[in-house]
């Protein structure tokens, strides 16, 4: 007879644990069959011996069927992206429309901010009246009308991720590649993809600070999916500094409607789009290969066709019908804006994104505690860049705050994220490597 006692024992040995066994477990974990006391030692069994690629995809599996698995039948393929996150990564709000717009269906399935990173549904609740949390109906219906939506994971899906989450952030296990690559790939499969594109940052600003991190986890990522039977390529890309100039919820909006409506294009975000893009559209057999789906993404871009499915997707979840054309009148703004001067002449070599990041947490724009309430018009804006020239009194950023006395606590932490050099620093790629 399966037991959780039995299971733990095994991954504490170093042997393999059958599928079967792994599927109990995450039953357990939805069912409360198994205690808090057997998920922390079942999490730091994973972290300290694995599970080897057949258990990590058998867990992945497991924890997807744990709760509602969605089943499409539209005329299309039904894709998605994931980012493991960074400092103004608002790619996916670009990215679900772009999408969209060349045929595909986007049932996004995304999370809120976590650490130092922004999360995707802040920043769209930085839209007023903006609805994340959409019965399965209501996702139903848009996805067939609307072709793309982004929503939180309903109480019914991966309910076992759900528990296994909360337990490995009070028990030090979080940074097991095994249990991030379940709890990311449960939450998606779940969602009835056919196919992934993966956005594995690396960098000051994420979570995997080098390549060689970044890497094992993209292996991981695309071998899991792959073996679950979704059709899976990750890109490995820069996070040594923000992908927007901006870091905060209305403030990350604006720039993507900049870029949406051709007003201020950012090229980062832009690049970075329709390079996951192109992937998305050829692994759901839109395009011949990636290169096509690239040059497909860049022209509803240019032509202003994923605006306009913004502008549906953003109405059909609460938001105000005319968003795309009135959006600088719609978003929130901040009392105090404040600069952060150079105290030197040269060039930016480096910056702490991670620190960018706390900064924007502790002026509202994240949770310190769950549960806190975010203010969505705070952040960091005009973020100067990599390789910028900056003399004297140039201002470095510009903060957005509630009071005087927030202003001046993240000026002091932005200006020391910022390293100014002599010379400029080799420019960097944004897409450092593909992983299929």
């Amino acid at each position: 007879m399966t037991d959780a006692r039995a299971i733990i024992a095994r991954i504490r040995d170093g042997a393999t644990v059958p599928p079967d066994d792994l599927r109990w477990f995450a039953q357990g974990l939805s069912t409360g069959a198994v205690t808090d006391a057997q998920a922390g030692a079942f999490a730091m069994a994973v972290l300290l011996k694995g599970l080897g690629e057949v258990g990590r995809v058998a867990l992945t599996r497991a924890m997807r069927d744990s709760g509602r698995v969605l089943h499409w039948d539209l005329n299309g393929p039904v894709i998605d992206k994931h980012s493991t996150g960074g400092i103004g990564d608002c790619v996916s709000l670009l990215l679900a429309p772009a999408l969209a717009a060349c045929g595909a269906y986007v049932p996004m399935i995304s999370g809120r901010g976590l650490g130092h990173t922004g999360g995707t549904l802040d920043k769209l609740e930085a839209i007023p009246g903006f609805r994340t949390n959409l019965t399965e109906d209501q996702l139903r219906r848009q996805i067939t009308d609307t072709r793309c939506a982004i929503v939180a994971a309903s109480t019914e899906i991966a309910p076992a991720d759900r528990r296994l989450y909360a337990i490995r952030d009070v028990t030090s296990t979080v940074e097991s590649i095994d249990l991030i690559t379940a709890s990311i790939l449960s939450k998606k499969l779940a969602a009835g993809l056919e196919a992934l594109v993966l956005d594995v940052k690396c960098g000051s600003g994420a979570f995997m600070a080098t390549e060689e991190q970044a890497e094992a986890l993209a292996r991981a990522l695309v071998s899991t999916a792959q073996g679950a039977g979704c059709m899976t390529s990750a890109l490995i890309t820069d996070m040594s500094q923000p992908l927007a100039t901006a870091a905060g919820n209305a403030l990350e909006v604006i720039e993507v409607m900049e870029t949406l409506t051709g007003t201020s294009v950012n090229a980062a975000l832009w690049d970075v789009t329709v390079a996951l893009g192109g992937e998305a559209l050829a692994l759901g057999g839109l395009v011949r290969d990636a290169e096509e789906g690239e040059a497909r993404i860049d022209r509803v871009l240019e032509s202003g066709q994923a605006a306009e499915f913004f502008g549906r997707m953003v109405a059909a979840q609460g938001g105000p019908a005319d968003f795309v054309d009135r959006w600088p009148d719609r978003l929130p703004s901040a009392p105090v804006v404040a600069e952060v001067l150079s105290d030197s002449d040269g060039f930016v070599v480096g910056i702490d994104g991670r620190a960018l990041g706390e900064a924007v947490v502790h002026l509202g724009g994240g949770r310190l505690r769950e549960g806190d309430k975010i203010n969505p018009s705070v952040g960091l804006a005009d973020l100067a860049g990599i390789g910028d020239s900056v003399g004297r009194g140039v201002p470095l950023a510009l903060i957005h705050a509630a009071t005087e006395a927030e202003a001046e606590v993240a000026a002091r932490a932005v200006g020391r994220a910022y390293r100014i050099g002599t010379s400029a620093p080799d420019e960097l790629p944004l897409v450092l490597k593909k992983i299929t």
